[in-house]
């Protein structure tokens, strides 16, 4: 036994040996290089200008994987996974050559750079996903607890915080918090009543008292609606060069009811995606699709109808990822994208979603939700439906409900072709027929037609209009007399019941007239082909055709442009556009999402707009929920958990906190039930948002970004806070919702609309002092403060303002009239509420800004200018009526002196700033 223990010297050797190497291996393997974090950002930023989506220079690409190992026109693969020595791409960053090494023409990698590409190929040249690519998982909060920590916010805040030796700020006050969380959650301040009662209160459950009555303040909707219409580009007109008017404010209207009935945002998003898909749509449902009508539409004459129908679409593609999944799809018109794995054909099998709308850039804004105003028409329209479900099929009673609220599905009357003596006047606005003239509509579906409904103009009388089946001579579907009327109308033909699809030949005719005349004398607009209304018999005969053909013909409706698919006869195809051409048609292609988002469409969900609004709310989408609870942050806090709200790709900044970022995306879809209120209020009952927002010394030094969070927001007003604080302060803040846009003054001169001569018309009364959402918005020329302040012409989605700071700014607040008017309005509401003394003015107005009382240094300020206002008002009594603004006042040089005190208050920075 003793000699079976015993092991030769050689043999003891080489086990030690082996057993050191197997503890080196262990202990000194190389760490795993991570794709998304370390390579991708050294690829995009060197290599991909000339290897990635938009060219490949030498057939090598670094986009995707299957591209960057594939075979190069060299005849041999660049990289080989586990031979850094042998891939092409480590010797050309290596090589001495100019000629050949990388970057051509550019400063070569630094030597770090090029080791971790090599360790990357050694290791197998692994690729990896994006972060925000990835699903939301559930992440839990950090075990983390002390005194100043108030909710799992701040767990994830407070474990940064120590990870950056900082240390968080104490709670603002009582005032500041009022303001902020006010400004915050309704974008203006609260009653007097409500103020009070929180200022005054004693109870620990007084701030979310305060926040829970925000949250179901009527002004909440107002303030996050104007967020929304930025990024959906809402305006009052149609952009391009005409700008023509647009009546649009009904979408406007929803938003704010949609926030203020905290509509859960899957929802929120599905109606506004595909409304007019779900079973028997509202017209809110309807009405929410005017997300996507938001597009600008081209009236000038001469201008290509399917080139800017097109547009539109494009436009819808992008303004859905740019807003709901922070990503720049955009850049895939024309390449497979440059950073992200978006590829060129998937730009289009997405637009394939979008791309059967029945709208066409028509400047009439076909499809519209024809709203009535009045109970009876509602009342009718109601009858009626319930009559046609009764008496006629369940397909004919859908399609005569449908055309009653929308006109569709009818045929645009600018898509006739085969015309004689007939021509689309300009291009784009209706169809013309001379006599003896001649237009074919084709392939039109007259499957159970019994009807047609036209929208036409004549004042030449003994004309005659026959429309023939399949050719110029073919049978005879109807035979109409029309009578002279220069004004639009809409009449109605019967015929048989119709069946199968036909080409339909319109024929003018019209003996009153010379044969050569040339002058148009027929104008058509659409025509639509529907099943006749269910006849009734006895003492009610032809009653509900009468009250279908009322419900069609009247103008006692407020039209809204609306998204409305069209039926399978007009369905259109999609191509790829061979590099973003649209005159260059490549392959046909169907709806379809990406696949490098991780996830396909929901088995069984339809290849339409209802089905992508299906994909982008799945839970499994690691976008969307993402990207809503990352913009709600950076509402509150100033700058985003990932500041490029528009590009969560690889091109956009890192989160500063992507735990907190995915545990509050997952719950806001899960545990909140997708609850913008709920979610809010988990951010502004947090401890980070309550903290006091002074720069210390040390945050200064470690953090003066705030960043890590250690003191509370300090931001600039947004444009509307801007003018609606003041509109508060001053006292005449109109509480009246809804309704078209109005028009708060501003001078001549401003707008120029040479193709209807529209102006702008100073509103007077309350309307003048309503809140910003309500202004009147055009893309040409949008309101100048608002701009002023950052806001966007609104002519594509803007998912981010940029913060600016010009003497712009100052020159608004200090001279504009209408910042004047309300510093009279304010100054008044001193004089009134403040006492007799100056000092009580004065405090009384501090006081209504900011919550809390004047400070004797700051008291003197404006003591002194008082003082030195009224010594010159005094000596000049013209300037004290112009500072008044007003004959019928008395000139006082005191009230006018307050006017420029109050002026001036309303400019501290310690106003016009959220602290």
């Amino acid at each position: 036994m003793k000699k079976f223990f015993q092991l030769k010297p050689v043999a003891v050797t080489g086990v030690v040996l082996g057993v050191f190497a197997i503890f080196y291996q262990f202990f000194h393997q190389e760490a795993p290089v991570d794709f998304s974090s370390e390579v991708k950002p050294v690829l995009n930023k060197k290599c991909i200008s000339c290897h990635g989506g938009v060219k490949a220079q030498g057939g090598f690409s670094v986009l995707f994987r299957d591209e960057a190992l594939a075979v190069t026109e060299s005849g041999k693969p660049a990289i080989i996974p586990g031979d850094p020595d042998g891939s092409e791409m480590i010797k050309r960053l290596v090589s001495n050559d100019p000629e050949t090494r990388m970057p051509y023409k550019h400063e070569p990698l630094d030597k770090e750079e090029i080791d971790l590409l090599r360790r990357w190929i050694k290791q197998g040249a692994k690729w990896g996903d994006h972060w925000a690519y990835l699903p939301v998982k559930e992440t839990p909060a950090p075990d983390l607890h002390n005194d100043w920590i108030l909710n799992d916010v701040d767990r994830f805040i407070f474990r940064k915080l120590e990870d950056n030796q900082l240390r968080p700020s104490p709670e603002a006050d009582k005032a500041t918090l009022l303001r902020r969380v006010s400004l915050d959650l309704i974008g203006t301040y609260p009653t007097d009543a409500v103020a009070k009662k929180f200022l005054e209160s004693k109870s620990a459950r007084a701030y979310e008292e305060l926040v829970d009555t925000l949250l179901a303040s009527k002004r909440f909707g107002e303030r996050w609606a104007s967020l929304w219409l930025d990024i959906s580009r809402y305006a009052d007109t149609k952009g391009y060069e005409s700008d023509n008017g647009r009546t649009i404010w009904r979408y406007r209207d929803w938003l704010i009811d949609a926030f203020n009935a905290d509509q859960p945002y899957d929802r929120f998003i599905t109606d506004q995606i595909a409304g007019d898909l779900l079973p028997n749509p509202t017209d809110d449902q309807y009405i929410a699709t005017a997300f996507s009508r938001n597009t600008m539409n081209n009236d000038e004459g001469g201008t290509d109808n399917e080139e800017f129908r097109v547009a539109a679409v494009m436009d819808r593609v992008n303004t859905t990822w740019e807003s709901l999944m922070s990503t720049t799809f955009a850049c895939v018109q024309c390449h497979s994208h440059p950073y992200d794995p978006f590829k060129h054909d998937e730009y289009y099998k997405f637009m394939a979603f979008f791309n059967n709308s029945r709208d066409e850039d028509i400047p009439a804004d076909y499809p519209l939700l024809r709203e009535f105003k009045n109970d009876t028409l509602r009342h009718d329209y109601s009858e009626l439906t319930q009559w046609i479900k009764a008496h006629g099929t369940e397909s004919d009673a859908r399609k005569l409900a449908d055309f009653v609220k929308t006109w569709q599905p009818s045929i645009n009357m600018v898509s006739a072709d085969s015309l004689h003596n007939g021509l689309v006047l300009n291009k784009n606005t209706y169809l013309a027929l001379s006599n003896h003239g001649r237009a074919r509509l084709k392939k039109v579906n007259l499957e159970g037609a019994g009807q047609m409904i036209w929208n036409f103009r004549s004042k030449f009388k003994s004309g005659t209009l026959t429309l023939t089946l399949d050719s110029p001579t073919g049978p005879t579907l109807a035979k109409i007399a029309i009578e002279p009327k220069d004004t639009w109308r809409r009449e109605f033909v019967h015929f048989p019941r119709q069946s199968g699809i036909h080409d339909v030949y319109l024929h003018y005719e019209n003996r009153s007239v010379a044969k050569d005349n040339s002058d148009f004398l027929l104008d058509f607009d659409w025509m639509g082909f529907l099943p006749a209304v269910p006849e009734s018999g006895g003492s009610t005969a032809g009653h509900y055709k009468k009250m279908f053909e009322k419900l069609v013909t009247t103008n006692e409706v407020t039209n809204t442009p609306v998204m409305v698919e069209n039926p399978g006869w007009l369905a259109r195809p999609t191509h790829v556009f061979e590099r973003g051409n649209r005159l260059t048609l490549g392959k046909e292609v169907s709806p379809e999402v990406p696949h490098s988002l991780s996830f396909s469409m929901p088995e069984g969900t339809p290849k339409n707009r209802l089905g992508l609004a299906q994909w982008l709310t799945d839970k499994r989408n690691p976008l969307v929920s993402r990207t809503m609870v990352n913009r709600i942050w950076e509402q509150l806090f100033g700058v985003g958990i990932v500041e490029t709200l528009e590009d969560m790709g690889t091109q956009g900044t890192l989160p500063t906190h992507k735990d907190l970022l995915d545990h509050l995306s997952w719950e806001f879809m899960n545990d909140q039930k997708w609850s913008t209120k709920t979610l809010l209020k988990q951010l502004v009952m947090s401890a980070t948002y309550r903290q006091d927002s002074r720069l210390s010394p040390e945050i200064a030094d470690k953090d003066p970004s705030n960043k890590w969070y250690a003191r509370g927001p300090r931001t600039r007003l947004t444009a509307e806070q801007v003018r609606d604080q003041a509109l508060s302060i001053s006292g005449v803040l109109s509480n009246k919702m809804y309704g078209p846009g109005v028009m708060p003054w501003q001078p001549e001169g401003i707008w120029l609309s040479p193709y209807n001569r529209a102006k702008w018309i100073n509103s007077q009364g309350e309307d003048q002092y309503r809140r910003a959402v309500y202004t009147y918005w055009k893309r040409t020329a949008p309101y100048p403060s608002m701009i002023t302040f950052d806001g966007v012409p609104r002519v594509l989605c803007t998912a981010r303002r940029i913060r600016t700071n010009t003497p712009l700014q100052a020159l608004v607040t200090l001279n504009d009239s209408v910042y004047l008017d309300m510093a009279r309005h304010f100054a008044h509401r001193m004089e009134k509420e403040g006492g007799a003394t100056l000092a009580g003015q004065l405090g009384k107005g501090y006081q209504l800004m900011l919550f809390k009382p004047l400070q004797p240094n700051k008291q003197k300020v404006f003591e002194k200018l008082y003082q030195k206002a009224v010594t010159e008002f005094s000596a000049d009594t013209l300037k004290t009526r112009q500072m008044l603004g007003s004959k019928s006042v008395p000139a006082k040089p005191q009230s006018a002196a307050l006017v420029v005190v109050a002026n001036a208050m309303l400019n501290l920075d310690e106003v016009v700033t959220k602290n």
